[in-house]
């Protein structure tokens, strides 16, 4: 799933390539893909292409006013073309879901890999009008975000820290990848108690959430969209690195599993030594 760092460079890549372009067409390869219905896919037809925007994990092209906003969720992705084909998508027919023509004979395509289908896109007058943004928490680069304010958030908070940071309604933009990498930076289990952590603990935190995201957007800036996945998976610490040497004491990266998703750390740095409990395989063990 593209995070925070993959979502502004795909912002970065569609506002220099959409600079001076209009929305020609939208064509709806998967009708559910589309969460509204008014204003309808024509409205943004003829419309030039003011800006575009990042959300938390939310792109926003602002088109004279009405807004196409989407989440790529988990197995969704943006695919440009400087000149798209002719033909009309087919419902159905490959994997695209949504494509946008522009005035040049470019665009792009939103596809969808697998069979859960999650990718998400709306058409809006305010993007505030999409409940996943509406209900954001506050984006962890913005100046406003300060160490207090990050404390404050914490406080008083029982669930695992780990949770936390991927909590959208919390903070904006970290998923499972960087919410492993932040914590293995910051030497602190994904199971320990947010409200419980300690002032020195909270600031070693703040500073890793910062700087992890920070050189993470720094490393993603000005690749093409097609280079974003192969480049975010190459400067994971621990995600997805299960069995791997940790790159900071050499101990072997572990992992625990969930029904559908998983998270990897370090025990020597995280857990004192101490390796966490796997309760997926604990259960294929009995």
């Amino acid at each position: 799933m593209p995070e925070l760092p993959e979502v502004q460079a795909l912002v970065d890549f569609l506002a220099e390539r959409t600079a001076g372009l209009a929305i020609t067409k939208v064509e709806l390869a998967s009708f559910n893909v589309l969460k509204t219905f008014d204003p309808p896919p024509q409205a943004l037809e003829g419309s030039p292409i003011d800006g575009v925007s990042r959300h938390g994990k939310f792109l926003d092209l602002d088109a004279d006013g009405t807004h196409l906003v989407f989440h790529l969720a988990r197995a969704g992705w943006l695919r440009w073309s400087d000149a798209l084909p002719t033909t009309v998508v087919r419902p159905g027919k490959s994997p695209i879901a949504l494509r946008v023509r522009l005035s040049d004979g470019s665009g792009f395509d939103l596809t969808e890999a697998g069979t859960k289908k999650s990718l998400a896109a709306y058409i809006v007058r305010d993007p505030r009008e999409v409940p996943g943004i509406a209900r954001l928490g506050p984006d962890p680069l913005a100046d406003s975000f300060t160490r207090d304010e990050f404390g404050r958030l914490l406080d008083g908070r029982r669930m695992q820290i780990k949770g936390l940071l991927r909590d959208q309604e919390v903070i904006a933009g970290v998923g499972n990848a960087y919410s492993d990498e932040i914590l293995h930076v910051a030497k602190i289990s994904p199971f320990a108690i947010a409200g419980s952590l300690p002032p020195e603990v909270v600031d070693r935190l703040y500073a890793a959430l910062r700087e992890t995201l920070s050189a993470a957007v720094r490393t993603a800036s000005g690749k093409p969209a097609a280079e974003l996945k192969d480049a975010k998976r190459a400067g994971m610490r621990v995600h997805g690195r299960t069995g791997e040497a940790c790159p900071e004491c050499g101990d072997v990266v572990r992992e625990v599993s969930f029904h559908d998703t998983s998270l990897q750390y370090c025990a020597t740095c995280q857990t004192g030594g101490k390796p966490l409990a796997d309760r997926r395989l604990s259960k294929l063990l009995k």
